[in-house]
Formats: structure tokens, sequence, C-alpha cells
């Protein structure tokens, strides 16, 4: 994936910001504002529907006002402001596609977005909103943004209005990113130490030393799950599986932790794993020497606190990825401490715009507790032997936080502002 230019010598340049659905998802809880993203209800399908074919009629029960979207026209429609949960169905009809905001025009705080806005096609927006001042801001592609008029919405009594944010711009995200990077960098050095140690004992013959070894190097890499899109081939050397190998387990194309797992845990010699082994060590350091040269994307690494967790769920908690080991609630662990360490650079702008971070930091402690609990002295249970209400509750666990993490990616997308 490209990655942007952050340079701590001569400063950093970001790269343009980048329309991202995969970010925009509907949060509904935990503090994040509410997004409506590109494949909203499918109305994108063959290109939208007609302003003409878009139902008025709402079937929700909630208040429908339609907007349009306009360079010349944008929020125009909304007359009749009301507090409460409602819908704006937001109606392009221009020539170009737009991005809109129902933003606090003071502040600059989203309350609600819908991205990739086709010519000629409708879609909703729902909010709730309480006493206060909002615009819509249109941006149409490749042209300026385009703040509508203020309307002040009063006599909304107890209604609160949904939780906002003040976007993340991306010179933002770059003193998290850089911190980061610096912390991978000690990692990588710490990573080819217990590297060396494994590779040390496959060499001498020592599979016993070595299957001791395996776990404290594999799970130091697991730590650093934020990374790995900037580590391209690397990832695949150092910590690949089978996955898209037609050989399987004996593909020679299989190789890095999981290679050398499966020989020492199905009982393959020394011999025959010395030049894995070689192969992983050689691979580390190189991941090492090169990682001061590489740069992050600012735009990332919100999402990455996600998907650490959401990757977990998929394969960790499900064995997909247990080549004999019985490791996967360590390796699930591994991944809890690399979310907090990128969550504790991410902080400060957090703290600003996530009401629902004490809930996630709830739910961390949580997951931790949970997972804790099958460390045995460092031999972790494998899932096998967890009771069926033990594996629920781990995944139970695991998916809240999972869903929680996903606020965080939505709050550290770039916006466009301009």
């Amino acid at each position: 994936m490209p990655e942007a230019a952050l340079d701590t010598e001569a400063g950093p340049v970001p790269p343009a910001p980048r329309n991202s659905a995969r970010r925009r998802t509907a949060l509904l809880a935990g503090g994040a504002l509410v997004t409506a993203a590109a494949v909203t209800a499918g109305l994108l399908a063959a290109g939208g529907p007609s302003r003409s074919a878009y139902k008025q009629t709402p079937a929700d029960g909630l208040r429908h006002t339609t907007v349009e979207v306009t360079p010349s026209g944008c929020g125009r429609g909304w007359t009749d402001p009301e507090p409460g949960q409602q819908v704006f169905d937001l109606s392009n009809t221009s020539g170009a596609a737009a991005e809109v905001y129902l933003t606090d025009p003071r502040t600059g705080a989203v309350y609600g977005e819908v991205e990739g806005l086709a010519p000629g096609t409708v879609r909703p927006m729902p909010v709730t909103l309480g006493n206060g001042s909002y615009a819509f801001k249109c941006l149409p592609d490749d042209a300026d943004a385009v703040t509508g008029p203020t309307v002040r919405i009063t006599g909304g009594g107890t209604v609160k209005s949904g939780p906002a944010a003040v976007p993340v711009s991306q010179q933002d995200l770059i003193p998290p990113t850089l911190a980061y990077q610096k912390w991978i960098q000690n990692r990588t050095i710490e990573l080819a130490n217990k590297t060396d140690v494994l590779r040390a004992a496959v060499v001498r013959g020592d599979l016993a030393a070595a299957r001791a070894a395996w776990l404290p190097a594999h799970l130091v890499y697991e730590r650093m799950g934020a990374a790995y899109g900037t580590f391209g081939d690397a990832d695949a050397a150092i910590n690949g599986t089978t996955a898209g190998l037609p050989g399987e387990v004996h593909d020679k194309d299989f190789a890095g932790f999981h290679r050398l797992e499966f020989g020492l845990w199905h009982g393959e010699s020394a011999s025959s794993l010395r030049g894995p082994a070689g192969r992983l060590a050689k691979a580390v350091e190189a991941l090492r020497d090169s990682w001061p040269e590489q740069r992050m994307d600012p735009a990332d690494v919100g999402l990455r606190a996600h998907e650490i967790v959401e990757n977990t769920v998929q394969f960790e908690l499900t064995g997909r990825i247990d080549y004999g080991s019985g490791t996967s609630l360590a390796t699930a662990r591994a991944n809890l401490d690399g979310t907090r360490v990128l969550l504790g650079f991410l902080r400060p702008l957090l703290k600003t715009r996530d009401t629902g971070l004490p809930g996630l930091d709830s739910w961390l402690d949580r997951a931790q507790h949970t997972l804790d609990a099958f460390d045995r002295d460092g031999r972790w249970m494998p899932l096998a032997d967890l009771t069926r209400t033990e594996r629920e509750k781990v995944n139970a666990d695991l998916s809240e936080l999972a869903e929680r993490l996903a606020d965080v990616a939505a709050l550290t997308d770039v916006r466009r502002t301009a």
C-alpha cells in the first residue's frame, strides 16, 4: 500500500487525502459520530437511484428532510429545524460526486457524514440533534468546500445531540505515527535478538530449547501488528501462513515462524529446520536494518488499532493459524499489548474526541483479564482445552473490543475540511 513520506529531518510530506469507505462504518455506540458508508442501504448499485425514484415516505417512522447538495445550494431545504432523532435525505443534483458533513459551524465538529454521494443520487444521513447551531458542508470532488447556511435549533428541552468529533488532520497524526515508528524500531532489535536464540537452538540440534525459544520470539512480532502493512514482503517471510500455497505446510514457500512452528511440533529433525530457521533470522535482520528508512502512512494508524483485534478474532480465536504449538491465546494476548501501545500514542487525539474512551479502556482490561486466566506460568492453554463457556467468553470479549475500536478508526480518519 502507498505510504506517507515522513521525514524526521526535513519534515513530513503528507499524501493527498484519500476516500476510504472501508473506514467509514456506521458507528452506533461507543461515542463515535454516525456515518453513512458508501454501501449504505445498497443505494449506489448501478449508479444509485434518481431523485424521483427515491421514496420520500419514510418507513422508519422518523422525520425526513430532503437537503440539496450542490455548490450553489449546499444545505438548502432545511427550513423547519426540529430537535430529536431524524434523517436528512441528501440529494446531489450537481454534476460531480461529493462528500457531505453536518457540522457545528463554530468548532467544525462533525455530527454526521456521507461520502461518495454520486450525481443524481439521494442518500440518508441519520442524526440526533439537540439545541445548537448546525451547517451542512459540501465537498465536491475537485472543488473547494462550500458551507451552507447556519441553522439553529432551540426548544429541544432535554434532547441531546448525538456525538460529534472535530476532524483529525494529516498533521495531527504525524507525531503519534513517528513515535510509533520509533517504538517499532526498538522491537525489531528485540525481535532479532530473540530470533537468534531460536536459530542457535535449532542449529545445535536442541529442539526442546528451540520450542522454548519459539514463543517469546514470535510474540515480539505479534505485538508489532500495526506496522505489518509497512513491512511489505517481509511479513510473509517472517510470519507467513499456508493461505494460498498449493502445497500447504509442505509448500516450498511456507516460511517464517509458522513454518518452524509446524516442524517443531510435528517431529521434524533439527537438520530439516536449519534452513527455515536461518531464512527467518535473515528476514528479521533485514527488517531491523531497513526499518529506519520505512515510512508509515499516518492515515492508517487509527484503522490498524481496530484491525489488530479484528484479525485476532478472525484468525487466533478460530485456531486457523495454529500450526501445532497451541499458543493462539498467547498470540491474542500479545495482540492486545500491541493495541494498547498504539492507543497510547493516539490518546492525546482521542481524549478530546472519543467520549467512549473510558469504556474502551474498560473492555481492554476485561479482555486482558479473560486471556490472562489461560496463562499457566508461561504455559498457555490450547484453544481445544477451553470449555464451551470459556470459548464463548473469550469470543464475546474480543468481539466487543473490536467493535469499540472501530470508533477509533472512524475518529482518526482524515477528512477534507476545505
